[in-house]
């Protein structure tokens, strides 16, 4: 890092450091006399003050040769290591556009009787184009930072001596700004990109760090949902400009902690499919002017505003609601039906960790998710609630066959269904047809708290109706076990029905094995949440049911009304399935051929 600080006022330099900045991993030994980032910017702003200068003056700018050295370098680094930069980073001059502007505006300018200068390069790549236009002799010197750093303040005071001023700093926003989208609005589709891979867990928050240095628009983070209402990995984003666009276009394969984010061009109309709303309630409840929007999953039906304040008001570190009831949007389907999903606001970024400190805790029977939510995620949800959904073409989940030849291969959420051959898991058998996930929580009693986060997976058919089946997914291989030895063969008391459930310790692959039928795809593309998927057999002849994944807690409708099975009179149901040329694996049989399994998820 080297900096110089040339005077407005004279031609003269008042100052020049460079600093060597470590790494955080393994420095190699020329650099192990270097500082970490946050001492060598806290030495920076000591340095610029023994100058007797105010950093924070607004006569004190920052210069730099592009835009990268602040927005694609300091600024995603600092963030990356928790680092918080002084406030005067926000500001600098981009000198090869002061330069243009400059140049340009005296070409321009020029009186008809004398010959105009030549107009300067539109886009100049590098500092020794505007020193050949200055007709200035490059700095020769042994250090290329220092010499670049000199060329910069002498190209700086060629502009100021020719009556030239540096006006118009660019700004670098440190908050991401909420903001409403309506479907009628025009979106320039050269400031859109599309996030892949991002963690499911992301928030508008965690996107925003990721393109920290560029600049967001307002509401310009929405996050994409998969046909079941669950986050899928995806997120648009609407920067000012496509200057910002193409940077953030740079960032592809940059990583949110261990995993890399794959950046695309995205059109308009693909950010106000997700983010446009079309609703007047949606617009009311957003425009308060509340600061963090939380996302409620798994609420009674019959949940009150008045139940969610004292949700949140109640307890250890409580927290209140913006505008009480008024801060309180419960989602609902066009027939007026509650979904089991709300939206609250809260008024300010403090409140955020105390809400969702509350995460998984019970409002009656029913634990309750709660997740930082987005304006644009609650556009997207309302506007979901209310469509008809009525034609099976519309949907994923019936799509045709592949052409002969062509064997897909069955997509699955990672964050869904666990894998691996750590037995971390277990699967009951025969549940009440009319248990739910409290039940199974109330019965296994202490092994509940072993359960991970989104742990319990019901399998119902595609007619609504429950297989009286479940995986649970531990946070052991010893809990696991534990509870498969203790709650075999115990009673479920459902009302004045008493069932004995089996319970089996199993692995996350055999767990796929069973909801695969047997079949194992030979590759796993990576992809995130695709939706519902069908999966398809060696040769496309006769073809056991599709799988489809179905988000918990449901919406009061069946399933069926989502997802029509196709109808195969003569379709043949194979006993069972080689697979590799491999031993034949038997395939238990369907109860009927026109029951098909659906995954419930929780």
């Amino acid at each position: 890092m080297v900096e110089i600080t040339p005077s407005a006022c004279t031609p003269q330099v008042i100052g020049q450091r460079e600093y060597a900045v470590r790494p955080t991993r393994r420095p190699s030994e020329e650099l192990q006399t270097g500082q970490p980032l946050d001492i060598v910017i806290q030495q920076f702003d000591e340095f610029v003050r023994s100058l007797q200068v105010d950093p924070y003056s607004p006569l004190f700018r920052l210069v730099t040769d592009g835009q990268p050295p602040l927005r694609q370098c300091l600024h995603p680094e600092a963030c990356s290591k928790d680092i918080n930069l002084p406030t005067y980073y926000a500001r600098f001059h981009d000198l090869r556009k002061e330069y243009v502007r400059a140049y340009t505006l005296r070409a321009v300018a020029s009186p008809r009787a004398q010959a105009p200068p030549p107009p300067p390069p539109d886009h100049p790549t590098s500092l020794l184009d505007m020193l050949n236009y200055l007709g200035i002799a490059p700095y020769s010197g042994e250090n290329f930072y220092a010499a670049e750093v000199q060329d910069m303040a002498s190209i700086i005071q060629r502009i100021i001596s020719d009556g030239f001023r540096l006006e118009l700093p660019e700004t670098i926003d440190l908050v991401l700004e909420t903001g409403i989208c309506s479907k009628d609005d025009e979106i320039d589709g050269n400031c859109i990109v599309r996030a892949r891979g991002l963690p499911w867990q992301s928030s508008d928050q965690d996107i925003a760090k990721f393109f920290r240095g560029l600049n967001v628009a307002k509401g310009g983070v929405a996050l994409c949902l998969s046909p079941q209402g669950r986050r899928n990995g995806e997120a648009l984003v609407r920067f000012v400009s496509q200057e910002h666009r193409d940077m953030a276009l740079k960032r592809h394969k940059h990583h949110i902690g261990p995993r890399y984010i794959e950046v695309y061009r995205a059109s308009g109309e693909d950010f106000l499919s997700v983010a446009g709303g079309a609703t007047c309630e949606a617009a009311a409840f957003l425009s308060r002017g509340a600061h963090v929007i939380v996302r409620m999953r798994g609420l009674p039906y019959d949940a009150t505003p008045q139940q969610v304040l004292d949700f949140f008001s109640t307890g250890d570190d409580p927290v209140q609601v913006l505008d009480g009831l008024e801060g309180v949007l419960f989602v609902r389907r066009a027939d007026g039906r509650a979904t089991g999903d709300a939206f609250v606001l809260f008024s300010k970024e403090e409140d955020a960790p105390k809400a969702l400190s509350r995460h998984r805790k019970l409002i009656g029977a029913r634990y309750i998710e709660l997740f930082r939510s987005t304006t644009a995620e609650v556009q997207q949800v309302l506007n979901r609630s209310l469509e008809t959904r009525t034609s099976t073409a519309s949907t994923p989940s019936t799509a045709s066959a592949p052409a002969e030849g062509i064997l897909p291969v069955a997509l699955v959420p990672q964050h869904v269904i666990t894998s691996g051959t750590a037995k971390d898991c277990v699967r009951l058998r025969g549940l009440p047809y009319e248990a739910q996930v409290e039940h199974i929580l109330t019965f296994l009693d202490e092994f509940a708290k072993n359960i991970v986060v989104q742990g319990v997976h019901m399998v119902y058919n595609a007619q609504g109706h429950p297989s009286g089946e479940a995986f649970i997914q531990m946070d052991s291989e010893t809990s696991a076990y534990l509870c498969a030895q203790q709650k075999h063969h115990r009673y479920m008391t459902f009302g004045k029905k008493q069932r004995y459930i089996e319970v089996f310790q199993c692995s996350g692959d055999d767990m796929n094995l069973v909801l695969t039928g047997g079949v194992t795809p030979a590759t796993s593309p990576k992809v995130l949440s695709p939706g519902p998927v069908t999966y398809y057999y060696p040769a496309m002849g006769p073809t056991l049911p599709p799988l489809v994944y179905w988000g918990y807690p449901t919406p009061p409708v069946s399933p069926a009304h989502y997802y029509h099975p196709p109808h195969h009179p003569q379709t043949m149901i194979p006993e069972v399935v080689s697979v590799g040329g491999g031993s034949p694996i038997p395939i238990p049989p369907p109860a009927a051929c026109h029951e098909w399994p659906i995954y419930m998820v929780n």
